[in-house]
């Protein structure tokens, strides 16, 4: 993989989501979801093997929507601009699930040969992600400090497990 592909990707990955949260937190929750879609597609043109990939993005996208329905339904978190009905994860969501995704099997690639970086990726990262998202007004995380320590520990087993989906699902690998 190359580095500039890599830096793409992260840079790629970056900016739409922001357009998630700034979509959301001014109630265009359609916006990111389209940037996303829109990222996904593009990679999945110069994907070696885009049925894999598009496998993983499928997988992944069911697990992390999975994960943060949960997080609605317990009171964790609330989000802004839902795009559909109030008690289902909001579109936006999704469509930051697909475009994070794509970054399993490129800028995060390197996580691979590293699981526990994967586990504290995820336990520092997550979080962050949900607070500054917070900050933007794209969502409310309602029982701090409890909902950093769910994300924490939600994301911590997430991350290793997206990076082995994206062993067994790597669209760029020789088959």
């Amino acid at each position: 993989m190359s580095t500039q592909r890599v830096i793409i990707n992260f840079v790629l990955f970056q900016l739409a989501w922001l357009a998630f949260v700034i979509g959301a937190a001014n109630q265009l929750p359609w916006l990111g979801f389209i940037v996303g879609v829109s990222l996904v597609s593009v990679q999945l043109i110069f994907v070696p093997h885009p049925a894999r990939e598009l496998l993983l993005v499928l997988t992944t996208c069911g697990i992390g929507a999975v994960f943060d329905q949960l997080l609605l339904n317990h009171g964790v978190v609330q989000y802004q601009a839902h795009g559909w009905s109030i008690g289902l994860v909001p579109v936006w969501i999704i469509g930051l699930w697909i475009a994070f995704a794509s970054t399993l099997n490129v800028s995060m690639r390197w996580l691979r040969n590293y699981r526990w970086a994967a586990v504290l990726l995820g336990a520092m990262g997550g979080p962050l992600a949900y607070a500054a998202a917070q900050k933007l007004g794209a969502v409310t995380l309602t029982i701090t400090p409890s909902s950093h320590i769910v994300l924490g520990v939600g994301w911590a087993v997430l991350m290793p497990l997206m990076i082995h989906l994206s062993k067994k699902f790597d669209g760029y690998a020789h088959v």
